[in-house]
């Protein structure tokens, strides 16, 4: 990220979610509680299963870590929006919109890899029942943890190489909230090809491999399901994927929704809609997905609150 660029602008101006005046105090606290929420929520979960031993699980371990990235990556773009709704100008430097960009890709990228874990999880629980303390080892665990962020730092450096290298001279003003790979593609007034060559592969590649891994685990955990007799094997397997099968459909559908390239201005803004609830929303719902119908957090929630009060 210490590439030097050649561009003339050294400061973008963020226009921000809408510029309808009536909207900006309204949407403002809307955000700010959903900010809160998804700060409280999250670092919530991830005390609970730090703090109860009966939750040191693989599935907790995988949880604690969506928790985490979704804590961070809330950090990265939320300050910034909420800016835009009470700022005139909501300036980032060049420099500073880099790093967000940076730490976005990295931890969207991560989330996209935990995911493709926790199904692998679900999997070898549900079919390999009897070699699953055997299969997911904590040795394993650590090294499929270690590999997603491993992944998505390499995922982050590419996209950021790439925007760097990019020289912006005409237009200052991103059409967004944040500092995203196509707003800021529409503004560089050099030759984006390449760019976007490497960028779409990479995406391409990440979400065709996680996709396909995903989908594999959860036909597998289908044909397994189909074949038990008893009578308790489908909401047993339902009650252990179902919240993982909710966010994964949450996650990788507003994702695309968000980062299939817009081609008119209409579509920028469509982006910026859907964009919101990938960067808002799903990390708020999260915690929420994974405790209203799961005993085992409900019981910790329980202990934790009975410590606290004695």
């Amino acid at each position: 990220m210490a590439v030097e660029n050649d561009s003339s602008v050294t400061d973008f101006i963020l226009m921000g979610l809408t510029d309808q005046p009536e909207l900006q105090l309204p949407l403002f606290f809307l955000f700010l509680v959903n900010y809160v929420v998804t700060v409280v929520g999250n670092l919530s979960l991830i005390n609970l299963i730090c703090l109860n031993s009966h939750l040191h699980t693989p599935m907790y371990f995988f949880l604690f870590n969506l928790s985490l990235i979704d804590l961070c990556y809330s950090f990265v773009s939320t300050p910034k929006m909420l800016m835009s709704f009470i700022s005139d100008k909501n300036i980032i430097s060049l420099m500073g919109c880099m790093t967000q960009l940076f730490f976005f890709c990295f931890f969207v990228n991560s989330e996209c890899y935990v995911l493709t874990a926790m199904a692998y999880d679900r999997y070898v629980a549900i079919c390999k029942p009897l070699l699953y303390t055997i299969t997911m080892s904590p040795q394993v665990c650590s090294l499929l943890m270690s590999g997603s962020y491993v992944m998505g730092f390499a995922g982050a450096m590419v996209h950021t190489g790439c925007m760097i290298r990019l020289i912006f001279c005409d237009s200052s003003a991103i059409d967004h909230y944040m500092c995203d790979i196509f707003p800021l593609l529409q503004l560089s007034c050099s030759s984006t090809y390449a760019s976007e060559l490497v960028i779409s592969v990479i995406v391409g590649s990440v979400v065709i491999a996680s996709s396909l891994i995903i989908f594999i685990s959860y036909f597998l955990i289908l044909f397994n399901i189909l074949h038990i007799s008893s009578a308790q094997g489908w909401p047993k397997a339902f009650s252990t994927c179902g919240s993982h099968i909710v966010t994964v459909g949450l996650f990788y559908g507003f994702g695309l929704l968000t980062h299939v390239k817009p081609s008119s201005s209409g579509s920028v803004s469509q982006g910026k809609f859907f964009s919101v609830f990938y960067t808002n929303v799903v990390p708020m719902l999260n915690p929420f997905i994974y405790s209203l119908r799961n005993k085992d957090i409900k019981l910790a929630l329980k202990k934790t609150l009975k410590r606290i009060t004695n």
